[in-house]
């Protein structure tokens, strides 16, 4: 995604720089195809421009603006991640605290090799001139009129579905293997879902770069806690796709039946919730404890007892 951004401001005349130290040559490879001009180590590289573009996984956008915030970048910080409107003020935070100006973005579609296919969203108090730099590129840009955070906000929820989505199908159909009923839920699919069946195996072509969606997830459950709203079903996506990090890289995508074996391995088999609940409830219960009293003789009815308590 990075060297896609990048070759969109190269061609459009504008001098792209990048850090290539501690890089792997893939990476390199990729910035050379995109016409960025490599400057060795990040001091160099932030020295050398007026606007710096961050797109990474999402754990290490705080580290990255951080990083360049030390450097002394006073310019224009761009944070194009895929990270909580919260984690976007921090990021704003740390570098507008160097003397910077702060930019929060979200990208939505695939690497922006042609036209049409995604989109940059941009908020904050530079917005519109991050936009200009893209114009004419394959890579649309869109302002809006609000504050730094909500353009990661946008991308959050869009990333909820999109994502949140494909990790829910492929529990489904983890489940419905375990259970033996996978045949009866894509007939009964074909016929009131139509396409749920394609939908549910999307998660073996995107299986080798499901680790980079690990904290994506966290940070879209953080968002809805921050709102106030239940994080589990997030939780529970990031803990999918932490499931899959086996296929991270691979030369090949894994076919359903290795993604489901992946997902059941992952953890124990738990008691059903009602039956955790009622578990629990017993271990709850105050046992009872028995006094004996000290009196001798027949016990007088008038007194109280004393023998439980």
């Amino acid at each position: 995604m990075g060297a896609a951004v990048g070759a969109c401001l190269a061609r459009g005349g504008l001098k792209v720089v990048w850090a290539s130290s501690g890089r792997s040559n893939e990476t390199r490879s990729r910035a050379l195809a995109a016409g960025l001009v490599d400057r060795g180590p990040m001091k160099e590289a932030v020295g050398a421009a007026d606007v710096v573009l961050s797109v990474c996984p999402p754990h290490g956008a705080l580290a990255l603006a951080r990083e360049v915030a030390g450097h002394g970048f006073r310019g224009i910080y761009v944070d194009a991640n895929a990270i909580s409107p919260a984690t976007a003020r921090r990021v704003g935070r740390v570098v507008e605290a160097a003397g910077a100006r702060f930019v929060d973005g979200g990208i939505i579609g695939p690497p922006p090799v042609q036209g049409g296919t995604s989109r940059l969203y941009l908020s904050g108090g530079a917005a519109k001139d991050v936009a200009m730099f893209f114009a004419g590129s394959p890579l649309e840009t869109i302002a809006l009129e609000a504050e730094a955070g909500a353009a990661s906000a946008l991308k959050a929820c869009y990333a909820a579905w999109t994502k949140g989505a494909t990790a829910l199908l492929a529990a489904i159909r983890a489940l419905a293997e375990h259970e033996g009923v996978e045949g009866a839920l894509l007939a009964e699919w074909a016929r009131s879902q139509p396409g749920l069946e394609k939908r549910s195996e999307v998660v073996t072509a995107q299986a080798r770069k499901a680790w980079r969606w690990i904290a994506e997830m966290e940070e879209i459950a953080a968002s809805f806690a921050g709102a106030g709203l239940p994080e589990g079903f997030h939780a529970a996506s990031a803990e999918i796709y932490r499931r899959l990090e086996q296929f991270r890289d691979g030369a090949n995508p894994p076919t359903l039946k290795q993604v489901t074996a992946a997902l059941k391995r992952g953890g124990k088999p738990k008691a059903p919730p009602a039956e955790r609940r009622r578990s629990q409830r017993r271990e709850e219960e105050p046992k009872a404890k028995f006094k004996f009293g000290t009196g001798k003789g027949k016990l007088d009815p008038t007194k109280p007892h004393r023998f439980l308590k």
